[in-house]
């Protein structure tokens, strides 16, 4: 009887730390940013305002952690309306056809420095899906009155001809690296 108690308990145990931990996005502490060269001599940076996304862990850290975004392309922002609208177009993201930008994960990893991961995944682009490796931060959970949350940053960089954007095909004015950076908070 001691040993099938013993076995039960162990059992629950195990199963408890492997519990999938189920957050949301909170927008208004995340922000999608991204940066591109303009002319050679400067960046414009920008960002999308509408989003939603899901994170679901096992535990305190990101190991197994699995995430899915999806962007309203239509929602970009990069302060100079007519610009916006430009980027809106057929000659970058021809939102009418292609309304959102998505991404999901397929494994992330620990690079060996604290709190840094490789997070792989599928980021598609007007119906283009290429691999992604983003730098992740973690910034760990904080627990308030307010429940919890978890926060971490990620940054890649992509080349904007991979996803059908192919406006200025020589790069002078526009460039063709992206940077795009993310900061995070998810709720519980």
């Amino acid at each position: 009887m001691k040993k099938t108690v013993y076995l039960l308990a162990m059992t629950l145990i195990t199963l408890g730390s492997y519990a999938q931990i189920q957050w949301k996005v909170d927008p208004n502490h995340s922000s999608l940013n991204f940066d591109i060269s303009h002319s050679g001599i400067s960046i414009v940076n920008g960002k999308f305002l509408e989003y939603t996304g899901n994170l679901t862990t096992s535990g305190e850290k990101l190991q197994n952690a699995n995430f899915d975004f999806t962007v309203d392309v239509k929602s970009i922002n990069t302060n100079v309306e007519a610009r916006d609208k430009h980027l809106q177009s057929a000659d970058f993201f021809e939102v009418e056809k292609y309304p959102n930008l998505t991404f999901k994960s397929s494994k992330i990893l620990a690079t060996g420095k604290p709190d840094q991961y490789l997070l792989y995944g599928k980021l598609t682009i007007k119906n283009v899906t290429r691999d992604v490796i983003f730098d992740v931060i973690y910034g760990g959970i904080a627990k308030s009155y307010k429940g919890e949350k978890l926060g971490m940053k990620a940054q890649t960089v992509i080349n904007r001809f991979d996803y059908n954007i192919n406006y200025d095909p020589t790069a002078v004015g526009i460039g063709k690296d992206v940077t795009i950076v993310v900061h995070l908070q998810f709720a519980k």
